[in-house]
This record gives C-alpha cells, structure tokens and sequence, in this order.
C-alpha cells in the first residue's frame, strides 16, 4: 500500500508530527502506577512518552507490568493516605494535585479542593473541573 522501504524513516514522522502541531517527549519515569478498582499494575523503568497534540496530552507506557493487590504499590505514601482515610480526611499527593491542574487549567488550589471532594479519583476530580 505505501511500497518499499518497510516503515517511515524516524526523522521524518517527526517532522510530520511537528507541522500537525504534535509534540512528543520521553519522560524518564522510574515507576508507573495504574490504580484499578481490584489491583494495581506497577511498571518498573518503564518507558514512557508524552504526546501533546494541541492541547490534549497523551501518554504512552511501554514495559512489563506487575500486578500487586490494591493499594500495595507506593509504599508509605499509600499508608498515609490509609491513615487519613480512618480520620475522615484525604491526603492529596502534590503530583495529583498538578496533574489535575495541567489537565484542566485550574489553580492548583482548585485541583487540590477537587481531589479532596473525590476521595483522590483523579478522573472525578478532572471531570468536576472541566
């Protein structure tokens, strides 16, 4: 269908994902984690990238993952947040707090009021402030 050659030369697709207003960085991230409702995957040395395409940021994790029962990954700080849990409140991590507020244009303020709301669910607290 596009003949020859076997894929596009890596220089080029990158020229062609600037002109279409796509940025793309790689991330030098230690450890993913992805919180499910049953379990957690954590990626150990994924690796990750980063692709802005005017505005909406996506983000790409190649590795292998482990799946470890919920809330086991992260160490102290899932403690932490345990500990609060029982006292009623909710210990907001400050990366959440800027990721929120990255992907939506609040303050971090507002990010971190909306995290709170939602018990930490990212996905809620983005969905509150869009």
């Amino acid at each position: 269908m596009f003949g020859g050659g076997g894929g596009l030369n890596p220089r080029k697709m990158e020229q062609m994902m600037k002109q279409m207003g796509i940025d793309v960085d790689e991330i030098d991230a230690e450890e993913v984690i992805i919180r499910t409702a049953d379990h957690d995957l954590v990626f150990d040395s994924p690796d990750v990238t980063k692709m802005d395409a005017r505005g909406q940021e996506t983000y790409q994790i190649i590795g292998t993952p482990t799946e470890q029962e919920r809330g086991s990954a992260g160490g102290a700080a899932d403690e932490d947040v345990e500990a609060d849990d029982s006292s009623g409140g909710v210990e907001v991590d400050d990366a959440d707090v800027e990721l929120v507020a990255t992907r939506t244009g609040a303050s971090e303020e507002e990010a971190r009021e909306a995290l709170e709301n939602n018990d930490g669910d990212l996905a809620a607290a983005v969905a509150d402030l869009e």
